[in-house]
Order: C-alpha cells, then sequence, then structure tokens
C-alpha cells in the first residue's frame, strides 16, 4: 500500500491558480476521526470564498479545502468503531475544511461527519447532496413550511442549492420561479422543474412576479445573491412574507429595503447551514426527509460537469465563470 497521496493545498489567498496538487504523505486519522478514500469530491462556492479570504473563516497556511466528498472509510483514529472499515459514506459540511479539506486522494474527517447515501446514487452523486439539500431544507422546510399554493422565488436559479429548493418547492405542491440573468440557461431551467423562469437582464423582476403570482407576491425569496439587487426582489414579496439571505455572491454592500420591508411586513433574515448542524433534532428531521426523496428519485442532484484530481484548477475555473447548471464534480481516481 503507497505511503503518499494527491492533495489539494493552496499557500496564499488568490484565484484557481493557487491551488496545487500536492504529493503528502498518508495521514493517520486522530481521536474521533476516519480516513476516507475518496471517490469524488464537488464544489461549493463557500470554497472560492475561502481560497479568496472572504469567507467566514480564514485559511492557515498551507490550507486543504473542500466540504463534501463520498468514499470509502480505509482507517478509523481512536474512538471510533473498526466496523466502519470498509463502508461506503458521504460528508456532511460539519466541519473546518482549511483542516480536514476533502479534496485529495484521500481526507481525514471527523467521524461525525459521516452519512450514509441512497445506493442508488454514483459516487459524484453522492458528493454532492448534504451542502445543497440541507441548506434547501433549512429554508424552505423547517423555517419557511413552504406549502401548496406558495410562490417561491429563487435567484442564482442554476446553483446546486436553488435547484434542491426548487424539487422541495415542487414535492411541497408550491410553485417555483427561478431568476437566472441571461436567456441562455432558460431552457434548462425549465426542463429541469421550474414552473417560471425570469431574465433578470431582459426582464422587468418585479413586474413579472406581480403578474406570474397574479398580484399576490412571493411568499419566500431564497437569495444568494444580496447587493443592491435586494431591493427589487424585496419588492416582489407578498405580505408577511420571507426574505431569506443565504450568501453573498455580490461583495458589493447591501442595503436594507425600508420601504418594501415596511410595507409588506417582511421578514428579512440570514440563514445558514449551521443553524440546521447545530441541532441534532432537526439534523435528523432533515436527513430523513432528504434520504427518502433521494431514495425513490423525487430527488436527484444535478451535475454539471466531472473533472479529474489534476484538473482541479479547471474546475475553479469553471465554477467562477457561471456557466454551469447544478454541481460541478471532482472524479478521484
Amino acid at each position: 500500500m503507497p505511503n503518499t497521496a494527491k492533495v489539494v493545498r493552496f499557500h496564499r489567498l488568490g484565484g484557481p491558480d493557487v491551488l496545487k496538487v500536492e504529493e503528502l504523505p498518508i495521514p493517520e486519522p486522530g481521536k474521533d476521526e476516519v480516513r476516507l478514500r475518496v471517490g469524488a469530491f464537488a464544489l461549493n462556492r463557500a470554497e472560492a470564498l475561502f481560497r479568496k479570504g472572504y469567507y467566514i473563516i480564514q485559511p492557515q497556511f498551507p490550507s486543504k479545502l473542500g466540504y463534501e466528498a463520498s468514499g470509502v472509510v480505509e482507517a478509523v483514529g481512536p474512538g471510533v468503531d473498526t466496523s466502519l472499515i470498509g463502508k461506503s459514506f458521504s460528508t456532511l459540511p460539519n466541519f473546518n475544511f482549511g483542516s480536514h479539506g476533502v479534496y485529495g486522494e484521500v481526507a481525514v474527517v471527523p467521524v461525525t461527519a459521516l452519512t450514509p447515501y441512497p445506493e442508488i446514487l454514483s459516487p459524484e452523486e453522492a458528493a454532492s447532496i448534504w451542502m445543497q439539500y440541507l441548506t434547501a431544507y433549512g429554508a424552505m422546510i423547517h423555517l419557511g413550511a413552504v406549502a401548496r399554493g406558495d410562490f417561491v422565488v429563487l435567484p442564482a436559479a442554476s446553483s446546486s442549492i436553488a435547484l434542491a429548493a426548487m424539487e422541495m418547492v415542487k414535492a411541497e405542491g408550491a410553485i417555483s420561479i427561478g431568476l437566472t440573468r441571461t436567456a441562455k440557461k432558460k431552457a434548462d431551467l425549465l426542463s429541469l422543474g421550474f414552473d417560471h423562469v425570469i431574465v433578470s437582464n431582459d426582464e422587468d423582476v418585479v413586474k413579472r412576479v406581480d403578474k406570474i403570482t397574479g398580484g399576490k407576491g412571493a411568499r419566500i425569496i431564497f437569495d444568494p445573491v444580496l447587493g443592491k439587487g435586494i431591493e427589487a426582489l424585496a419588492q416582489t414579496a407578498a405580505y408577511k412574507g420571507i426574505y431569506f439571505a443565504y450568501g453573498l455572491l455580490d461583495l458589493s454592500p447591501t442595503p436594507y429595503p425600508v420601504w418594501p420591508a415596511m410595507m409588506n411586513a417582511l421578514s428579512i433574515r440570514a440563514f445558514g447551514i449551521s443553524e440546521i448542524l447545530k441541532d441534532a433534532e432537526v439534523m435528523t428531521k432533515a436527513t430523513n426527509y432528504i434520504f427518502e426523496r433521494l431514495s425513490d428519485g423525487r430527488f436527484r442532484p444535478k451535475i454539471a460537469k466531472i473533472f479529474k484530481l489534476d484538473e482541479i484548477v479547471e474546475a475553479h475555473r469553471y465554477m467562477e465563470s457561471n456557466n454551469q447548471i447544478g454541481k460541478i464534480v471532482v472524479k478521484v481516481g
């Protein structure tokens, strides 16, 4: 058995070019940790922000990267059940990916990060589950209680989280309204299941939502972008609607939309996946909900493109191009 493995690290902040595939000694898992032989890992916007120094945690160099992977447990640390060895799992995003990053042929993660996935999923799909579906569940189901007849506005409609939210909206009998900047993705988004798609560069978003909803407005807005766009989106809200802010794709200042918020008695609420991960009871409900619907085919992660490990720079460049629909995955081996 080899004693080294390829692992992605970076030694300074910057663009995709700072990522390096390095041959490193295979690490031993510590207390309450396991080592995965990685089959595939998925990319998330959080990792691009982290690489550039804009995330909620800062890298300590040299830094690893990556939340989501699928693989087989090949070693366990003290305090971990040895029966896990040889079993397949995917990882929950509940650890510091600067120190426990999953970009590579092997990854050491806390045992609490391991979770089973439905057998019908490929390793690439299994690496693409939990960040998107748990984030969507938190806003759509746990907090938003989306219900039949609700209208839901989903900016950045081609993102994996918006696609997961759309599937939940559909499953609960509500109506999804996706927003995308250019027309090139519209047909694909409609074919994936969105009830309506608005091209924000070409259409008046406020007027289109008003027409689609028959003047009622959207009960839920699920926004990963923020920036000055919040002012128009707030105007699309239904009376006593809720606006979830869960990302920061636009790094420019975000104004508070005072007048539409007051007129619609609008609740504006920040939301992050950690709110779900830190609540054991909610996590159980969430993972059961997601697992069941993945198993019966109601949910299916959309893979935009698959790269090889040595193509990690190209994979991050593709993520920053915003041309993808769904999840970008790296297949290992």
